[in-house]
């Protein structure tokens, strides 16, 4: 029989739903994000309240993996946490990105010179959505190889090293790897070597959430 907290936990995740839409605007822009003020009405309460929403477009990770079986990592400073962090290649959609499968092939080669023989996808999440109306893909880079100098930004200093699984289970268990979106790819990419398939795309990752 369950005791009272269970059922308080019924009942109220059976009352939630989706706050309506009642007005909308932007704030500010600026070059990675637009600050939105959506006013939405509580379901619940009846009561109208305002949410800042950073509106983004999309961005990709890849996990890049040699013919040896090593990863492809990068290091930069970081200037959110002024450090510098290991990460894999990644970044933010470009307006002529056809696809975040094609986003993930530019952020490669430009970050690191490598090229893959494959891609594939691996799986999706949403960075924030507390605040934050993008997605973040993850790529397998199947095979890749230098074949190409770096194809940095001014204000990008990229350092490129592989290293083997084993080394990056260790990083990770370490500390020495924090980036919450770099370990969400990396725990996509343990569930490809345990020969798992990816996750489908849940309907809120498929449409998106974005408001215009």
């Amino acid at each position: 029989m369950p005791d009272e907290t269970t059922k308080k936990a019924d009942n109220t995740s059976a009352v939630i739903r989706p706050w309506p839409l009642l007005a909308s605007k932007i704030l500010n822009a600026f070059p990675i994000y637009t600050l939105r003020q959506d006013t939405r009405r509580s379901p619940r309460t009846g009561k109208d309240h305002d949410f800042l929403v950073l509106d983004s477009k999309d961005w990709i990770n890849v996990v890049p993996v040699t013919p040896a079986g090593n990863l492809v990592l990068i290091r930069q400073f970081r200037h959110g946490t002024a450090s510098l962090v290991w990460e894999i290649p990644g970044g933010m959609m470009d307006e002529e990105d056809k696809s975040p499968e094609q986003a993930a092939q530019r952020e490669l080669l430009e970050e690191t010179g490598y090229v893959p023989e494959a891609m594939a996808f691996l799986g999706a999440v949403h960075p924030n959505p507390a605040i934050q109306n993008n997605r973040c893909h993850t790529f397998l880079a199947r095979n890749v190889r230098p074949r190409h100098t770096q194809r940095l930004d001014g204000s990008e200093d990229i350092e490129v090293q592989e290293a083997p699984w084993s080394e990056v289970s260790r990083m990770v268990d370490e500390g020495e790897i924090s980036h919450s979106l770099v370990l969400a790819a990396l725990f996509w990419y343990e569930r490809h070597l345990m020969n798992l398939p990816p996750p489908p795309l849940h309907e809120s990752l498929d449409n998106g959430t974005k408001t215009s």
